[in-house]
């Protein structure tokens, strides 16, 4: 958010309601159901919108809900940062079939090694031409990379801004 920010590029955040209770009471607390937290969407859209054109997304789940509903709402584009494309350890458990059908232009970064969707596994997916996957070198689910790989966090950070940027920039 903050190197968007220093592109030029306002950013709303909020939490989701578990997470807002998991800060506040130090304790893992589990998700709200997803039409808590699809609503929650809606109301920080609706916010959003009063200015301007509006691009949704967000890291792991964040990004998984935005994509639930961003064909049903005025949005620009969607953008996800590790994306849950299987649930953890459960490879057979997709959660892609709506991304097959996606008509909202899309960017997804995500980590060559992402546990939840490695750059082998989502290889093997059907995505809708509307998604634009980039890889981010030797990334984890938090986008991190192996200190031996050479690669740095910051790295892989920088390279998701200039993609964010030039997707925004391309799409609005």
């Amino acid at each position: 958010a903050e190197g968007l920010s220093e592109k030029g590029i306002r950013v709303l955040r909020f939490e989701f309601p578990y997470m807002q209770e998991r800060r506040q009471i130090g304790k893992k607390r589990p998700p709200n159901t997803q039409a808590v937290l699809l609503d929650c969407w809606r109301s920080a859209i609706e916010k959003a919108e009063e200015y301007g054109p509006v691009f949704i997304g967000g890291k792991s789940m964040g990004g998984r809900m935005a994509s639930l509903l961003a064909d049903s709402v005025r949005v620009e584009g969607l953008i996800c940062l590790g994306y849950p494309f299987h649930a953890l350890g459960k490879p057979e458990k997709t959660r892609v079939e709506h991304l097959q059908t996606l008509s909202t232009p899309t960017l997804i970064l995500q980590g060559t090694r992402d546990a939840m969707g490695s750059q082998y596994r989502v290889a093997e997916y059907e995505l809708s031409k509307a998604i634009k996957l980039v890889w981010l070198d030797d990334g984890d689910h938090d986008l991190k990379p192996r200190v031996k790989s050479g690669f740095t966090h910051q790295n892989n950070l920088d390279t998701a801004i200039q993609h964010i940027v030039s997707f925004i920039g391309a799409t609005h």
